[in-house]
């Protein structure tokens, strides 16, 4: 039987998604233990996208195969009791055994949460990036719809990267301003490591003012990591959604964080 779950965590005291070899604290082992002891037999897990150190969501997917019955409740509830309080387990569904929460997937859309006031927050430590100094949200935003299509964001690649190459398609982008809070949404059928990271880094010089608009076109042709922004905090990194064909049944409700 292979199950779908919807998984949210504070990414804030994990070494990332994926396990690691030198035993360090990662979302994949405390879940997998949880499922595990809820199943009564090992139970291993496939996401639909590894999120790195101190990232956090609430919408990564993922799919396990095992061959114990148990009620949905099992999975949510029973899960969660086996569950640090910093992931939790949202929803669970049947699914074909041809699903994959990796590889079906036509979609992955991230939130990046930028504070953009002088002083720093007490209560959103480690839940959104502060930027100090005035930025100009409509700048980003008008940056940013350079990045739509199907292109090759080498310039928005880490050095450490496994992908076989760097063509990707963004679907959209929208930065918008709310108070204090800035919010930069964007979506791809798949993304680098790192590129929302260096692409956020990228939009912050912009809104200071440091670079015109045009610079990120240029940016994009040339396809120079160096060239390029400093890789935003992880701070303020969500991923939010999952999108599969409606065939899968997979049209769970998610929501964005907001601190406002």
């Amino acid at each position: 039987m292979r199950i779908a779950l919807g998984v949210e965590y504070d990414g804030s005291q994990f070494s990332g998604w994926q396990m690691q070899k030198d035993g360090t604290r990662t979302v994949q082992e405390c879940l997998e233990n949880a499922l595990s002891a809820v199943a009564n037999e090992k139970v291993q897990v496939v996401c639909a996208g590894r999120t790195d150190t101190g990232v956090h969501a609430t919408g990564q997917i993922v799919h396990f195969d095992c061959n114990s019955l148990r009620p949905e409740r099992a999975w949510v509830m029973g899960v969660n009791a086996h569950l640090p309080n910093d992931i939790s387990s949202l929803w669970s569904m049947v699914v074909d055994d041809e699903f994959s929460a990796r590889f079906s997937a036509t979609a992955r859309q991230y939130r990046y949460v930028i504070l953009n006031r002088d002083s720093r927050s007490a209560v959103l430590s480690k839940k959104v990036t502060c930027k100090h100094g005035p930025l100009d949200a409509d700048a980003m935003h008008q940056a940013a719809q350079l990045l739509v299509g199907e292109q090759d964001f080498s310039a928005f690649r880490s050095a450490a990267c496994q992908a076989n190459h760097a063509m990707r398609n963004v679907h959209w982008v929208k930065v918008s301003r709310t108070g204090d809070f800035i919010f930069v949404d964007i979506e791809a059928n798949a993304f680098l490591h790192h590129m929302v990271r260096n692409i956020v880094g990228t939009l912050m010089m912009i809104g200071a003012g440091e670079q015109p608009v045009e610079w990120l076109s240029d940016l994009i042709a040339g396809k120079d990591r160096n060239l390029a922004g400093p890789t935003a905090a992880a701070d303020g990194l969500y991923m939010v959604k999952v999108t599969y064909p409606e065939s899968t049944g997979l049209l769970k409700p998610f929501y964005l964080p907001q601190f406002v």
